[in-house]
């Protein structure tokens, strides 16, 4: 797989050179394929020095497309099956002169609108190896992008931590089964699920809160990043609420810390926290371990902690009420 995008990344790179080579970068989803793309636009944001990076949902792309989007913008749009907008949005993104890239799982006119693609594998299934799942595509094409325009001094690094995920992600899967249960179980009659994170983990709280609580189980949840907790949200906190505290690995950890010091002493024992630490994230190498965060949090939130709530509450997570039955 690596070797597959970095033939791709030089292939962009040199189709580029005559017409002043890539400036930008712009990933594009809608729903869960725009929060996984946080990944790849955090590692861009904290290592780029040259290159741009932005991340944007689809429709606003398709109705305010940033005038920089031109033949110097590389736009990768993510959806598995196709989803209407993303596929405009790469029409449009065609349209003034930018490279697309596909990141899919099913063939659709996305593939047929993109000059590139790149099949990935579904977080939610069981047999996925995680380490090519939408979010481990994108990340990969991100590193990519930096070592080959102006180099990433960790990339060897990176590179053997993809080869970590799906291990790891296997034993978490494991370990996190007993304590999602307790967790569905003390919940299964909570109004509101209130997720906190920050930094690297913040896309996955998004796709938890608003794919796998709110989309698949028809329950209430909201995301607040945990250095804004302390600027509003934190007053709404007692010892009935329901918070899930995601403790991500790397710089922005002490910001998690400080969130769990506060719930501690006034939220009492309604925290619940799933941390790096117990996950395994700490086996990749600390000088790249931050930015697999994502990858290793978001499906087993999905696989485990969705599937428990989903088992407790007698709510079948396949079902919708609107999503593919009314226009929207």
């Amino acid at each position: 797989m690596q070797n597959q995008i970095s033939e791709l990344v030089a292939a962009i790179l040199a189709s580029k050179k005559e017409s002043g080579g890539v400036s930008h970068i712009v990933w594009i989803g809608a729903g869960g394929s725009n929060g996984g793309n946080y990944a790849a636009q955090y590692f861009m944001e904290h290592e780029a020095t040259e290159l741009v990076s932005y991340s944007y949902t689809s429709n606003e792309f398709v109705h305010a497309i940033p005038k920089f989007v031109g033949p110097k913008t590389v736009v990768v749009a993510v959806s598995m099956r196709g989803t209407a907008e993303t596929i405009e949005a790469a029409r449009v993104a065609r349209a003034c002169g930018a490279t697309t890239v596909a990141i899919y799982v099913d063939e659709s006119a996305l593939t047929d609108v993109c000059e590139y693609q790149i099949p990935y594998q579904s977080l939610a299934v069981d047999q996925t190896n995680q380490s090519r799942s939408n979010a481990a595509i994108t990340l990969r094409l991100a590193i990519e992008f930096v070592q080959q325009t102006e180099g990433y001094k960790y990339y060897q690094d990176a590179c053997a931590g993809f080869e970590l995920v799906d291990p790891i992600y296997k034993k978490a899967f494991a370990y996190c089964q007993p304590l999602a249960q307790k967790w569905a179980q003390e919940n299964v009659h909570r109004p509101t699920v209130n997720i906190l994170a920050n930094g690297p983990l913040m896309g996955a709280a998004y796709v938890f809160a608003i794919c796998n609580v709110q989309e698949m189980l028809q329950m209430d949840a909201v995301t607040t990043n945990n250095c804004d907790f302390f600027h509003g949200p934190f007053e709404v906190v007692d010892k009935t609420s329901s918070i899930f505290l995601l403790m991500s690995s790397g710089r922005n950890r002490a910001n998690d810390e400080r969130a769990l010091r506060f719930l501690n002493r006034f939220a009492g024992e309604n925290t619940y926290v799933l941390d790096a630490k117990e996950l395994g994230i700490y086996d990749i190498k600390d000088s790249v371990n931050e930015y697999f965060n994502h990858l290793i949090f978001s499906p087993i939130l999905n696989n485990v902690y969705m599937r428990a709530l989903s088992q407790t509450t007698n709510k079948d997570y396949t079902t919708r009420r609107y999503m593919w039955k009314e226009q929207y």
